[in-house]
């Protein structure tokens, strides 16, 4: 399919605290380029509003997924996740979303990939982007997805049915850099990967509390600068090469706890910060407080046994199931990664994109995961 003026059949779900276009891979065309091209002119970027278009202003709701049956036989589908940049004719694929990873189970029932149970549905999800796996669980009482129910989760109002999703334990080092602590832009910080590559730092190591607004943050240039000197110096440390043009690693500031979780957050995507945290960079941030040595160690309060870990966020928190090990060379791995989110069905349709005469071409990053 090229796709066009004539439409394309779309659904728009909100997947976690994100929300975001979900597309059979067989409705885009196949082209990256061309299918590029067409998703700016869905979501009507580059436009600080995105008045022409189905994104909602924001990295968090300016977001895709592309799914298609898996060839892998570990999982039923493989998940594209795509950043369309708001302001920027920018597509990347340089990066994971666990939040629209939460609709992907139920957008492939809905689109017929999967048979639904007769009371609840797992589906295995390849993670294109990285080559990574997850299995996410959801009600389906008499064979149709059931969105209501009463699992909650802060940064969306109401209720929803729980999507319990499992990581199995990743092929790549929990510690891209082989260091438990590195110094990077005269900064000490944890460099760690279970699922999303993100930079630990502690916030008061960048004269700031950590319990800052994201907009109070988002206003300090001063922090900026010293934000995106590490970013860049932590990601070739890391082994991306150069992020300046990437979406990863996350950068992640740590404080102690408020309201009895185990820490304190405030994440940057890469400029904005983020108003809670992303399913990923959550797990990647609780395996870390568990690693010895590491930035969060003295700032965590980890409950001895217990494998949860409450990750608290400007809107509120984020539970995650984790819980890591060691290797035959005792370096520290992930041994189990868990989260509950929500999805919920918005529309299903046809979304008809602005006109190609007076959209700019993308512009497509070098390099990075995918």
């Amino acid at each position: 399919m090229t796709g066009g003026s004539e439409g394309v059949r779309c659904l728009l779900m909100r997947g976690g605290t994100s929300k975001g276009a979900y597309f059979l891979a067989d409705d885009l065309p196949a082209d990256p380029a061309a299918r590029d091209e067409l998703l700016l002119r869905v979501m009507g970027s580059p436009d600080e509003r995105q008045i022409d278009g189905l994104g909602g202003a924001h990295p968090l709701t300016s977001k895709v997924a592309v799914v298609s049956p898996s060839a892998d036989p570990r999982a039923d589908v493989d998940y594209l996740f795509l950043q369309v940049a708001v302001d920027r004719a920018e597509v990347t694929d340089r990066q994971n979303c666990g939040n629209i990873l939460a609709g992907v189970g139920p957008f492939a029932v809905e689109r017929g990939l999967v048979p639904a149970g007769e009371e609840r549905t797992a589906v295995r999800i390849r993670m294109v982007n990285t080559g990574d796996h997850a299995t996410a669980v959801f009600p389906t009482p008499g064979g149709r997805v059931r969105y209501s129910g009463d699992a909650e989760i802060s940064g969306v109002p109401g209720t929803a049915a729980p999507v319990v999703i499992e990581f199995p334990p990743g092929e790549h080092p929990l510690l891209p850099t082989g260091s438990t602590l590195d110094v990077v832009a005269d900064t000490p910080v944890t460099c760690v990967d279970n699922g999303m590559p993100t930079v630990l730092v502690a916030a008061t190591e960048l004269k700031v509390t950590g319990y800052e607004t994201p907009k109070d943050l988002e206003e300090n240039l001063a922090l900026a600068e010293r934000l995106r000197a590490i970013r860049l110096a932590a990601g070739r440390l890391m082994g991306l090469g150069d992020v300046s043009a990437a979406t990863v690693p996350k950068l992640t500031l740590l404080a102690p706890p408020r309201d009895g979780g185990a820490i304190t957050t405030r994440t940057f995507i890469p400029v904005r910060c983020h108003t809670s945290i992303g399913v990923l960079g959550a797990a990647s941030v609780a395996a870390g407080l568990r690693v010895e040595g590491g930035v969060g160690e003295d700032l965590a309060r980890l409950r001895p046994g217990d494998d949860r870990v409450r990750i608290e966020h400007p809107t509120g928190f984020l539970d995650i199931e984790s819980g890591i090990g060691a290797d035959a060379a005792g370096r520290p791995v992930a041994r189990r990664t868990a989260v509950v989110r929500t999805a919920r069905k918005i529309f299903d349709g046809t979304v008809f994109p602005r006109s190609a005469e007076t959209a700019p071409l993308p512009a497509r990053p070098q390099g990075g995961q995918g």
